[in-house]
């Protein structure tokens, strides 16, 4: 049996081809043509003015931050499902992370929660889309305009997916993307800011470049970061994104068939296939087990491990992380269905070059973990 990964991203387009021009022209740093080119394709795949490519999602949520002025005391609203860079991102600005639950059937943030943990010193939402259903927006940006609020919202691992119909990446004051290579579009490593806003724009990619200014370049105002993406992975990410709607829709295909043989194992909860404003894009196929089942998760991933299946488990809550314990943040918090599906809650093989054969050798061990 074939060990079956838990990701492999699919690069058999022309990724070789715009990669040996880089080569060949000798421009592969930041400066080279690819990057732009990047930058306005996927700004305008998913509608929105502006694109700045940076090496990677988690620093594109730092220059988020950075570029909205959050800072010292300010407070910042988050889901606590979610990536541990969220909430670095916050801590790292010297700002306070507010977490929210998440619900039970979509895992996404409890948006009826967030109303309740806004205050005074509240300067931002923080919107992430989980797994491939996203955020139930039309609360959020309600909130967000009644309280005078930035949205910044984390599409990482929404490429191609849209709420209502409207791209997820456009409801940001600031969005941001990820170009891991277990997203629907990769660059090995990268990530992208969209914004509408000019001005933010300019700061976005002043605090990618460290700050140089464009008359004296080496007399600096204010401290920025080295986040830039090169013209090879940009090189990538072109021939990628020339593909998205397949990749989409091979995605879409893949959590269809997952549903088809995982839907009558008794104890296993799959993801929701739809919402009243979204179809799941299936970033990853993410399974719960109910209550009834005698094991965990890490059990339940050991055992798959043995069939020659990669897994990997949820996120673990953002208020029971021990670093964030340590600077005494989260102190009394208790989110109740986070708590239970990150122990309960993995994800199986998902990736773009996944085979119907793979997935179903997945289901089939799947079958005899559960009955």
């Amino acid at each position: 049996m074939n060990f079956i990964p838990v990701n492999e991203p699919l690069l058999d387009g022309n990724e070789k081809k715009y990669l040996n021009e880089c080569i060949d022209t000798g421009w592969i740093s930041s400066e080279g043509s690819f990057v732009k080119q990047f930058e306005e394709q996927f700004a305008a795949r998913v509608g929105r003015k502006h694109g700045v490519a940076v090496s990677n999602g988690s620093v594109a949520l730092d220059a988020a931050v950075a570029a909205l002025k959050i800072s010292q005391r300010d407070e910042v609203i988050l889901p606590t499902f979610t990536i541990i860079s969220c909430a670095a991102a916050i801590v790292r600005a010297g700002a306070v992370p507010v977490v929210v639950d998440c619900d039970p059937c979509t895992w996404n943030m409890d948006v009826t929660q967030i109303e309740a943990k806004i205050t005074p010193r509240t300067k931002a939402i923080m919107v992430v889309h989980i797994y491939g259903l996203p955020v139930d927006m039309d609360l959020v940006v309600a909130l967000a305009d009644k309280y005078g609020l930035d949205i910044i919202e984390d599409a990482a691992e929404m490429h191609g997916q849209t709420y209502k119909g409207r791209p997820c990446g456009t409801f940001g004051a600031i969005s941001t993307f990820s170009f891991y290579p277990n997203k629907h579009v990769t660059t090995g490593e990268g990530g992208m800011l969209l914004t509408d806003d000019d001005h933010l724009a300019e700061r976005c990619r002043a605090l990618r470049n460290l700050c140089f200014q464009p008359q004296k370049r080496f007399v600096h105002h204010e401290l920025g970061w080295n986040f830039r993406m090169t013209n090879l992975q940009a090189a990538v990410g072109v021939a990628q994104l020339e593909r998205v709607d397949e990749f989409v829709a091979r995605k879409r295909h893949m959590g269809q068939r997952y549903t088809e043989l995982l839907s009558d194992i008794p104890g296993l909860q799959l993801p929701v296939p739809r919402t009243d404003y979204a179809e799941n894009i299936y970033w990853v196929y993410g399974v719960v087990l109910k209550d009834e089942v005698p094991f965990d998760a890490e059990e339940a991933m050991l055992r798959l491990k043995k069939h020659q299946i990669a897994t990997r488990p949820f996120f673990w809550g953002m208020h029971e992380q021990p670093v964030f314990k340590k600077m005494g943040l989260f102190d009394g918090e208790f989110c109740p269905v986070a708590e239970r599906i990150t122990r309960r809650g993995f994800y199986i093989p998902s990736g773009i070059a996944l085979t119907d054969e793979q997935i179903d050798q997945v289901a089939h061990a799947l079958y005899e973990l559960m009955l």
